[in-house]
């Protein structure tokens, strides 16, 4: 494939030429007022609907309320809540007031809320409800420069001259916008360069980093996305975090620009039961997402107690796999394949329907590796789900795999217009306009994360096929170099390991160890069902993991993933941990990302156990 990424990146550059946040929403409200933008449902469960034209009634309220309330252009502004509309409302009322918000993610604990907090100097907060706002509380004494907190949800909360509601500053928009309604304007003159959000890393390796994102690299984003997706109106899902720049992006910025609807769910552990009403067109995910699904449906199948049933559901996926090998080794299907195929098609159908993805035109898995095996199955149902690649750092894309030609294994080639390229020691640079404009008060950081030259080094190891697909190897840091010497890569270890259902979550262990060993998480949802299926007594999930019968199904894991690596990656050791791994534990940040450093200090000694003696396996 011959590129002209110059001519791409000019073509981007003009797209996005003097475009801001605030111009894409007006364009888009503009263009299509009587048409949906938000959908939600309310205690009833029923569902609700926001047009563009009452949503942008909604955030010139919320706009001219906190300017009545005291906020000021340049100001931040942090927001904590779910996926519902008022957090959009809130972040656009926000930028309209000239200032920026923060999404912050719900786990987050008092001290960490207490960091980016009066790291960005914020002002204002929103918080959805009152355990939200005992977090900011409990640190009431180290915000000073905080004025106003702004309750979505105000049951059980006792309001005084630092808390608000949220229909008091709807009310008050309202007022000041009756009397002054020019004054709501003022948001044209926000600029490209002005900073449209800061976005907090999660932190796996120290305190989180505020990356700046303009309001021109959100807009070059969103027009390179648009090149590559070519198709406005999808039904979305937001039901990741919108601290995350991946929900934050697709659910909100690049909604405006692809008209897209978008239905929130609030509880993630729902997504499925939402997509049976929703029937979205477009998904996207964390591994662990497609991961779950995969076992969910492939236990659902298994179940059957009709074998002649089950061994026909079993066989059309298998039909479905075979045509994707043979795809993505660039051989036609032979003529008796592809009538099987058409044989298998309904029920391939009716396998998505029973989670509401028959209408789903593509999805996307990215933030963390994932086994191709994976991707496989889902292709087999003809659901075209891919892997991207990107980071905060860059507005969320750097690659993706085009419909036409997708590269399990790979996540892509880069997004348009982007300049990628691979340094002597393996690591992802890139260059394009989707850059962030750097840390948050943080210019040395800054400067040793993007270079002189303008490549953003992203701490990434990969390599380019002669397709220009990136295959991403792990984290420059991340890297497990053996006391033999060996590279291996941690990542790809773990998602082999988590493949299994019973595995929740794996840290493998190695750097400068004689053997590669790994802690092992059961999935809290999975091992109860597993162990009644299999006969096997239990009072807790605890107790599971010292259970012979369930070391032994584990190994079957460790057997599965060594089979697909060379003998010196192999896994020699693990120890199965009685505890689960979550972000309000310690061990995973908000996105699921392993704290490694965290991991190896808080079970030091379950590792050294590992390897105390040769002989033994714990």
């Amino acid at each position: 494939m011959v590129r002209d990424i110059k001519a791409e990146r000019s073509a981007m550059d003009r797209a996005a030429e003097g475009k801001t946040v605030l111009t894409n929403f007006d364009q888009t409200c503009r263009e299509i007022p009587d048409q949906a933008a938000l959908k939600w449902k309310d205690a009833s469960g029923a569902w609700n609907t926001l047009t563009w034209s009452q949503y942008r009634g909604e955030v010139r309220k919320a706009a001219a309320g906190l300017k009545a309330l005291g906020f000021r252009p340049g100001q931040f502004a942090v927001i904590m809540a779910r996926n519902r509309p008022e957090h959009l409302i809130a972040d656009l009322g926000v930028l309209h007031a000239r200032g920026t918000p923060v999404s912050l993610y719900n786990t987050l604990a008092p001290e960490q809320v207490q960091y980016i907090t009066a790291h960005c100097d914020a002002s204002f907060a929103f918080v959805e409800n009152a355990a939200f706002l005992a977090k900011f509380q409990a640190v009431r004494d180290q915000l000073p420069k905080l004025r106003t907190v702004v309750v979505l949800d105000p049951e059980g909360v006792e309001l005084d001259e630092w808390v608000t509601t949220w229909d008091t500053l709807i009310k008050r928009g309202e007022d000041a916008d009756r009397r002054d309604p020019k004054a709501f304007e003022e948001w044209r003159k926000v600029t490209p360069d002005d900073i449209a959000t800061l976005v907090y890393t999660s932190g796996t390796t120290g305190p989180p980093k505020g990356v700046m994102e303009a309001h021109s690299n959100v807009c070059w984003m969103a027009e390179a996305a648009q090149v590559f997706l070519n198709r406005t109106g999808h039904r979305h899902i937001s039901y990741l975090p919108f601290a995350h720049v991946f929900e934050r992006f697709v659910g909100h910025y690049g909604a405006m620009r692809q008209h897209t609807i978008v239905h929130f769910c609030p509880d993630s552990a729902q997504l499925f039961a939402y997509a049976v009403e929703v029937k979205p067109t477009s998904l996207i995910g964390v591994p662990r997402v497609w991961e779950k699904l995969q076992a969910a449906l492939s236990s659902g199948i298994q179940a059957d107690a009709d074998e002649q049933r089950r061994t026909a559901i079993l066989g059309a996926i298998e039909v479905g796999r075979k045509l994707v090998r043979l795809e993505q080794a660039g051989q036609e299907p032979p003529a008796e394949l592809v009538a099987m195929a058409e044989r298998a098609r309904p029920v391939w159908m009716a396998i998505r329907s029973k989670v509401g993805l028959q209408d789903l035109e593509w999805a996307i898995t990215g933030a963390a590796p994932i086994n191709p095996d994976v991707i496989e199955f889902f292709q087999a149902l003809e659901i075209r789900l891919w892997e991207g690649w990107g980071m905060t750092e860059c507005t969320v894309g750097a690659t993706y795999n085009p419909l036409e030609r997708i590269k399990n294994g790979t996540v892509g080639i880069a997004d348009p217009g982007i300049e990628m390229k691979i340094a002597s020691d393996g690591e992802v640079l890139l260059r394009g306009g989707n850059l962030m404009r750097g840390y948050y008060k943080d210019p040395e950081k800054t400067a040793e994360t993007i270079d002189a030259e303008g490549w953003l080094h992203t701490g990434d190891v990969g390599e380019v096929d002669s397709d220009g697909y990136l295959r991403i190897i792990d984290r420059k840091k991340e890297l497990i170099i053996t006391a033999g010497g060996k590279n291996i890569s941690p990542a790809n270890l773990e998602a082999l390991l988590k493949q299994h259902p019973l595995v929740g979550q794996a840290c493998v262990i190695g750097d400068r160890r004689p053997y590669v060993s790994a802690l092992i998480v059961l999935d809290p949802e999975v091992a109860p069902v597993w162990a009644h299926k299999a006969g096997t007594p239990f009072t807790s999930v605890a107790e599971l993991a010292s259970n012979p019968a369930v070391r032994a199904e584990i190994q079957k894991a460790v057997d599965e993933c060594n089979r697909h690596v060379s003998q010196v990656e192999a896994i020699k050791r693990f120890t199965i941990l009685q505890s689960d791994w979550t972000p309000d534990t310690d061990e995973l940040t908000p996105t699921l990302k392993l704290k490694r450093r965290v991991i190896s200090q808080k079970y030091a000694g379950e590792i050294e156990n590992m390897y105390a003696r040769e002989e033994r396996s714990t």
